[in-house]
């Protein structure tokens, strides 16, 4: 503490009172082994945020320089954060919590929402996937309520991005890696949403490929998907190896990529075609990640039969049919129809409806999940 005292100056610690806030803590992997010396000492909370935390540690190129001598195991906490989901989204814009009670009820209880309620909302949620959750863009969207500024602090984001695949990962695997990156829009524009490394490179393969899809993966610039093939508790045990679907970490990201006009039809509400319901999907596929499920996606090895998502919950299988409009779901009618799946939820852009074990709900509501 004494190093510390003689670089603030006149600041003052005053234990039990003081914050230190360690920044960008992987530029500087002693100050990481120096966490438990802080949690033993006990007079200040400390906060460590880095970005590429493990991709830089296990970067060959500067593992000397970049390894912590050690890891304060069992003295630190780690807490991954995640862009602002749409529920944080409303915060910022003003809506309430009781406001968002309110709308939960009808969740609860499984009952249709006023129109004008469902309309409102359905606004708002079209608003947070143009603008996203990266609290630059949030800042910039809400100071002024007008997308002009959302383009270029989203493009400027993506510059960071790819900023970061050139400084942290291994040379030669720069190409492969952001190749790799910058193809997910497309893959996510196509009626089958399964990663195919030909969308890559002609003629590409998993050979080539599958570690750039790894540092992606960990980098936390795309969560992966997995397919598994039979729908039953535990789902890891189902996983097909090599079958996966790649998302943005961001839909407002995603968003940008496609480019200002796709933004307005979206906005809109003409927006039609692949690309939307790509869009709905990484919009679900957020919301799961950050409630902390596993993503996974239920399609049979002969491909006769595929949900968007699947998790466990309430001691089953609860599959996620994700709909851009309102269209008929003959997938999810089956697995509904299997031993082990308690209920499924259908996202659409309509209202809450029940049949059977089938949940039907407007796309906002997967906030309540």
């Amino acid at each position: 503490m004494t190093k510390i005292s003689a670089f603030i100056g006149s600041q003052r610690l005053i234990p039990g009172k003081t914050l230190i806030f360690l920044d960008e803590i992987q530029e500087c992997p002693n100050a990481r082994t120096a966490l438990k010396s802080f949690a033993i000492d006990g007079r200040y909370d400390v906060i460590a945020s880095g970005s590429l935390l493990g991709i830089k540690y296990r970067s060959k190129k500067r593992r000397e320089k970049a390894e912590p001598k050690s890891i304060a195991v069992g003295f630190e906490r780690q807490v991954t954060m995640h862009s602002l989901d749409f529920e944080e989204f409303l915060w910022a814009k003003g809506i309430g919590p009781e406001v968002i009670a309110s709308l939960k009820g009808f969740f609860d209880r499984r009952e249709m929402l006023p129109p004008v309620l469902n309309d409102r909302f359905g606004g708002y949620l079209r608003e947070y996937m143009l603008v996203g959750g990266m609290p630059a863009v949030v800042k910039a969207y809400v100071g002024c309520g007008d997308f002009g500024p959302v383009q270029g602090e989203q493009e400027k984001i993506l510059s960071a991005y790819i900023d970061d695949i050139h400084k942290y990962a291994e040379k030669v695997d720069v190409p492969k890696i952001e190749n790799c990156y910058r193809a997910i829009p497309r893959t996510l524009a196509k009626a089958n949403r399964k990663f195919k490394f030909s969308e890559v490179e002609k003629n590409g393969s998993e050979r080539k490929f599958g570690e750039s899809i790894e540092w992606l993966k960990d980098a936390a610039l795309a969560p992966l998907c997995e397919n598994v093939t039979v729908p039953e508790v535990p789902l890891s045990a189902n996983v097909r190896e090599g079958w996966f679907k790649l998302y943005m970490s961001d839909i407002g990201l995603l968003c940008a990529l496609y480019g200002l006009e796709t933004k307005r039809l979206l906005f809109s509400g003409k927006l039609a075609g692949n690309a939307k319901g790509g869009l709905y999907e990484n919009l679900i596929a957020g919301v799961l990640e950050r409630k902390g499920y596993p993503l996974r996606y239920y399609k049979t090895m002969d491909g006769a039969r595929e949900v968007e998502f699947v998790i466990e919950k309430d001691g089953g299988v609860v599959p996620i049919e994700v709909k851009s409009s309102n269209g008929a779901t003959v997938s999810l009618n089956e697995t509904l129809r299997m031993n082990g799946v308690p209920y499924g939820y259908k996202f659409v852009e309509g209202n809450v409806g029940v049949v059977g074990n089938k949940i039907t709900l407007p796309h906002f509501m997967a906030m309540f999940l």
